[in-house]
């Protein structure tokens, strides 16, 4: 087990490299720098007045020295005041060392915004916090109830109880979450008018029942049919198994059956379609968290894409390689954990 994990952690490591390259490659493309550099000084800017903010900040340096300070293993050059000729700071509202110092993400600063006018860390963090607590809720709504349903559709398989549930979860995966949020919204707004009432009540965070609870109902159940549909599956097959007639040969009441020797075996499958919904999470709170105005990591990512805010795109990039790589791993260790026959070479 001790070599696979380090040999699972080197593969992490080293798929975070290349996959930090090519998007440090893709964000610093020639437009993309233009439109930062025009951001920065004004909209009126001479081809002149772009190209000599872009050198004086490092941005015409060598493209592999830029990616080896943006990580830390080369120092990183000040900019050069054009009126003095003397360093300064890159961005003032970030505080930036005005010297050649190792400052990169190993170091632990993952650059300046642009867009907020701050170090990214100062606005990635409180975004990850608040996209984290929506994840939780999103879990400890869509997981128990997922595989409530995939465990009473498969342990009655065939059965109309069976053929019900699985319109509901077919129905629920097939609809994006931009359709289920506008139709909550439509629901929630127009025929209930809770939305109007929640707007007045929100907190000093600005979380209301519309930026937080319709999130989370949206994403849950988007997720809860994929998940019900592989727990109905799973626990329809393990039900048919020979040691389940087995046990109910001996005497064993159904429900002693169900929950001591066929739900473990049936969360097998389950547990690694419940670990890869995280990565999918990122994906799905891109849409939803800018649909319900909910700034988590979703919403900062759209703004950053936006704005061409360079440091604040790398670092979601990093964010979402560590989460999809990680969660993996958790898949893979668990997999192993639940299943004996299962060893690790």
């Amino acid at each position: 087990m001790f070599r696979f994990l380090m040999h699972r952690i080197g593969t992490i490591l080293l798929t975070m490299l290349c996959l930090t390259f090519v998007v440090f490659y893709l964000v610093n493309l020639e437009p993309n720098l233009r439109k930062l550099s025009i951001s920065q000084t004004n909209m009126r800017a001479t081809d002149a007045m772009i190209e000599g903010w872009l050198s004086s900040n490092g941005y015409r340096d060598p493209f592999f020295e830029r990616y080896a300070e943006w990580l830390g293993v080369w120092p990183k050059d000040p900019a050069i005041d054009a009126t003095t000729g003397k360093p300064k700071s890159r961005f003032s509202f970030c505080d930036e060392p005005a010297e050649r110092v190792f400052s990169g993400v190993l170091q632990g600063n993952f650059g300046c915004s642009t867009k907020f006018r701050k170090p990214v860390d100062k606005r990635l963090l409180p975004a990850l916090g608040h996209t984290g607590v929506l994840m939780f809720w999103v879990m400890i709504t869509m997981v128990p109830a997922a595989l409530i349903i995939g465990i009473l559709a498969g342990m009655r398989e065939g059965s109309r109880l069976d053929r019900g549930l699985s319109v509901v979860s077919i129905t629920s995966t097939a609809t994006p979450e931009y359709v289920s949020g506008v139709v909550f919204a439509v629901i929630f707004a127009s025929w209930l008018g809770i939305l109007n009432a929640s707007a007045a009540t929100a907190t000093s965070r600005g979380v209301s029942f519309y930026n937080f609870a319709l999130p989370v109902m949206t994403m849950a159940i988007y997720g809860m049919g994929y998940i019900a549909r592989m727990t109905r599956a799973s626990m329809a097959e393990v039900m048919t198994s020979q040691y389940i007639r087995t046990a109910r040969l001996k005497g064993l009441t159904f429900k002693a059956v169900v929950f001591k020797h066929a739900l473990r075996n049936a969360l097998i499958a389950p547990f690694t379609v419940i670990m890869l919904q995280f990565p999918w999470l990122l994906t799905g709170v891109v849409i939803v968290e800018v649909m319900f105005r909910y700034q988590g990591f979703g919403w900062l990512l759209v703004e950053a894409a936006g704005n061409n805010d360079i440091d604040l795109l790398l670092s979601c990039s990093i964010v979402s390689v560590v989460v999809v790589l990680v969660t993996q791993l958790i898949s893979d260790i668990g997999y192993a954990y639940l299943n004996p026959r299962i060893r690790v070479q």
